[in-house]
């Protein structure tokens, strides 16, 4: 039976120039869906499939990413002062324990394992969950924890896959299959951003992960891949013979917030999940849609 997973990674040292002039001074991942910021999202479906210590791989400038779940006793007791008490359980939901939530930073943009291998000294040697932000899934049981279950029994690296059009394949992680068992696959191999006429599938990782640590060593050998970074991807196929890596086919939709489509797609989305206002949206954007 495999190690249980207690932490997971969150690389958010990325710049967001896609998003500026929103991200001058504001993380992207503080940019809010409907009421909460991304990286809230990510953190709530952490907390939701068991995770209990949280790792964000910062850059200079993004700070407030880690404060956002540290308590601040002076905004707790100017709104209990106005009597908004809801306000307050809001603010109070939001605050990770003390001693669970760590930040370290990438002092060069080098890539997404770079930025994995700099959590290195938080994570140990222990499995470890990597929750991309940016990849926001709307589903009944979150996304990670559907991982952490299969995890659970067949071990080695886990990631979240779904399958893409072909001429999207150069943006992705692409899984070459050894296996398919339905939601589940087995890989032999994974390309990343293959062009679409050499794609081994259609099969692309999305940004969940579950890792075993041996992946660090691999890491730690700086080996530069496609765009001269240092890709994850890379490291998993060359463990392959060595660990096995399954891709899940996970329940629920996933939304791609680093573009300006995904982000208002995600918007939308959410906002016709949330309990509160989903009955007011729909009325509204018939409005938007019918309008000359």
């Amino acid at each position: 039976m495999a190690q249980p997973v207690r932490k997971a990674v969150f690389p958010v040292a990325g710049r967001g120039t896609r998003f500026l002039p929103a991200t001058k001074v504001i993380p992207k991942e503080m940019i809010p869906i409907v009421d909460k910021p991304v990286i809230q999202y990510a953190v709530e479906e952490a907390r939701a499939a068991g995770i209990e210590h949280f790792i964000f791989v910062i850059s200079n400038g993004k700070e407030a990413i880690a404060s956002h779940f540290e308590e601040h006793t002076e905004l707790e007791q100017t709104l209990e002062a106005l009597g908004k008490t809801a306000e307050v359980s809001l603010v109070r939901d939001v605050t990770l324990p003390h001693g669970s939530l760590n930040s370290v930073k990438q002092e060069e943009p080098l890539g997404l394992g770079h930025a994995v291998w700099c959590a290195r000294d938080l994570v140990g040697n222990q499995p470890f969950a990597v929750i991309l932000p940016d990849d926001m899934v709307l589903s009944k049981t979150p996304c990670l924890k559907q991982i952490l279950d299969i995890y659970a029994d067949v071990g080695g690296h886990v990631v979240a896959v779904e399958d893409v059009s072909r001429d999207k394949t150069n943006k992705y992680g692409i899984l070459d299959v050894t296996k398919d068992m339905g939601n589940l696959v087995r890989a032999r191999g994974l390309v990343e951003k293959p062009l679409p006429e050499n794609a081994p599938s259609t099969l692309a990782i999305i940004g969940r992960y579950v890792l075993d640590p041996m992946v660090f060593e691999v890491l730690g050998n700086h080996k530069r891949g496609t765009g001269d970074e240092i890709q994850l991807t890379d490291a998993l196929n060359s463990m392959i013979q060595k660990l096995p890596l399954h891709g899940l086919r996970f329940e629920g939709l996933r939304y791609d917030c680093g573009s300006q489509i995904g982000f208002v797609e995600a918007n939308v989305a959410f906002a016709l999940a949330h309990t509160e206002i989903s009955e007011s949206i729909k009325p509204l954007l018939r409005k938007l849609l019918n309008h000359k």
